[in-house]
């Protein structure tokens, strides 16, 4: 029953990434169809990740009183309507509408799902879990350049696809609905469940942002995310205005971006076997920063995509690494809390430093970008190695205790 409820929650995250690597693709030919200025996909991906911030905070109350299956159910349905609804906008206003449920969809879930692999599960089952959320991202810009390919560039008929998709993913969650309660049945009787529960209680008591180490370790979130993001709505628009690929050719080397971070994460679930959490944190960011040199420096266009591959590859163990080592860093009594912090900075990251970059190119140029990834990426770095300073300081990192049970 554990494996195939694994397969479950890696299905789930299939749906939570599909839709998140879509809008930077089909943006330069929304754009024009719409008539609006370049940086509008800043706002409209700032509705979506704001709308992720409030149900993310909000999903504590809402997994507590519905539980994780209705609320991953309902999520994903959610996101499918969204889907369908930008492939019947009319208008900017209508797609700005539909952005509301794609966002409320997908913070519950991912809240939610990452909070109980990280406490119940392995290391290297996080690593695969957000391996899934790769599949379902590449998986969207591989899909929508078959048809923004052709003649007319039917986006529109991309995103109907893809919500058809997500309806048969719905459809399956529906139907392992039961599964779900038996699960939760079975945790809420064992050890460790009670174990989890007088955590919590200790947790009340506390003040997680007084622990040292907690605020470069949010930090370090928010730049993870803000270059992850930048790079997915970005990096199209990118390579057709500044290195003159088509939006076809282009949607698909931001697919191999994100088939980078998905690779690169079910390789580090085996990895993370033999190499621990940090050492898998610091490499990840100094590849991806040796990546988005191939970006900055005047290059053929095709070194442009050796680039989008390593940052992929680089960014792909921090992540779910990150969450991992949550428990380890700051204590099980404190992680559930914590990482629920993280989450909201990474959302934050996620909201806010796109649209930056569109504010700031819409006034200057789109080859801003590179730079902008640099910054990122070096800003993330930097706050990873003020945290393991702290915690090499307090000399309390336990490796290996934040490993939890299930396979």
């Amino acid at each position: 029953m554990a494996t195939f409820f694994l397969i479950i929650i890696y299905l789930a995250f299939i749906s939570l990434g599909l839709p998140d690597s879509l809008l930077g693709v089909t943006w330069p030919l929304m754009q024009p169809e719409f008539g609006v200025p370049l940086e509008t996909a800043g706002w409209l991906f700032m509705t979506i990740a704001g709308c992720t911030i409030i149900s993310s905070l909000a999903s504590g109350v809402i997994l507590k009183r519905f539980g994780t299956g209705n609320v991953t159910f309902v999520s994903c349905l959610m996101t499918a309507v969204a889907l369908l609804g930008f492939n019947f906008g009319p208008s900017l206003f209508w797609l700005i509408i539909c952005a509301i449920p794609l966002g409320l969809g997908a913070g519950a879930i991912d809240a939610g799902l990452n909070n109980y692999v990280a406490v119940h599960y392995k290391a290297h089952h996080m690593s695969w879990l957000h391996c899934f959320w790769g599949v379902g991202a590449t998986l969207g810009p591989i899909i929508m350049a078959q048809f923004i390919s052709g003649q007319e560039g039917s986006w529109r008929t991309g995103y109907l696809t893809i919500a058809g998709i997500q309806f048969v993913l719905v459809v399956v969650l529906f139907f392992t609905l039961p599964l779900w309660k038996k699960v939760a049945a079975i945790s809420e009787n064992s050890a460790d469940a009670k174990l989890e529960f007088v955590d919590n209680e200790v947790a009340k008591n506390i003040k997680p942002l007084n622990i040292s180490g907690v605020k470069p370790a949010l930090l370090t979130f928010l730049f993870y995310c803000g270059a992850e993001a930048t790079v997915g709505l970005w990096g199209s628009s990118f390579l057709v205005n500044v290195k003159d690929l088509s939006p076809s050719v282009a949607a698909k080397w931001v697919s191999l971006y994100y088939a980078g971070i998905t690779i690169g994460r079910f390789i580090t679930g085996f990895i993370t076997l033999k190499v621990d959490n940090r050492t898998l944190i610091r490499s990840g960011q100094m590849l991806a920063l040796f990546g988005t040199v191939f970006l900055l420096l005047p290059l053929p266009a095709i070194f442009s995509l050796v680039g989008f591959i390593l940052i992929g590859l680089g960014l792909a163990p921090i992540f779910p690494c990150m969450i991992h080592e949550t428990p380890a860093r700051f204590g099980k009594e404190h992680s559930q809390t914590i990482i629920g912090y993280q989450m909201a900075l990474a959302y934050t990251g996620t909201t806010f430093m796109p649209p930056i970059l569109g504010f700031v190119a819409s006034y200057s140029t789109i080859g801003i970008f590179p730079f902008f990834i640099v910054a990122f990426v070096a800003a993330m770095l930097l706050t990873s190695e003020r945290l393991n300073g702290i915690m090499k300081g307090k000399g309390n990192i336990q490796e290996g205790k934040s490993n939890n049970i299930v396979i």
